[in-house]
Formats: C-alpha cells, sequence, structure tokens
C-alpha cells in the first residue's frame, strides 16, 4: 500500500505543499577542486510536519488516502 493526499474541501489530489523534516546519513565525497557529490544517503528518521491544499489553501482538511498498488498503476 502507498499513501496520498486528499484534500476534502475541494477535493484536490494532486498538488500539496509539503513541510518534512529528515535526519539523514551521506557520504560526501569532495573532489580537489573542492566540488560536492552526496553519495549514498540514508533516510535515519523522517517527520511530515504540515500538509497544504495547493489550490485552496487548506491545511485543515488534508486527508491521507492508503492507495494500493494496482490502483496506483491504473492511475
Amino acid at each position: 500500500m502507498t499513501t496520498r493526499y486528499r484534500c476534502a474541501a475541494c477535493g484536490n489530489l494532486t498538488r500539496f505543499d509539503v513541510t518534512i523534516t529528515r535526519r539523514t546519513r551521506a557520504f560526501h565525497h569532495y573532489s580537489i577542486g573542492g566540488d560536492l557529490t552526496v553519495e549514498d544517503e540514508e533516510v535515519l528518521a523522517e517527520t511530515v510536519e504540515e500538509v497544504a491544499c495547493r489550490w485552496c489553501g487548506s491545511g485543515a482538511s488534508v486527508e491521507q488516502v492508503e492507495v494500493s498498488e494496482a490502483d496506483a498503476a491504473e492511475g
């Protein structure tokens, strides 16, 4: 099962502003010239802090909807 968002106020299923805090561990590889490449990034913790509908601006009406893999492949 995957999760997606739905705005109960306007019916939006596609556009949301999502604020997430992530704690990660990654290998930082600097070239001789000082350019950074981030490799092997692992998410240690992730918290969704806020979800707001991009269409109507509502954050209170946004709900999570579980979608089966078969439903996700169809739409």
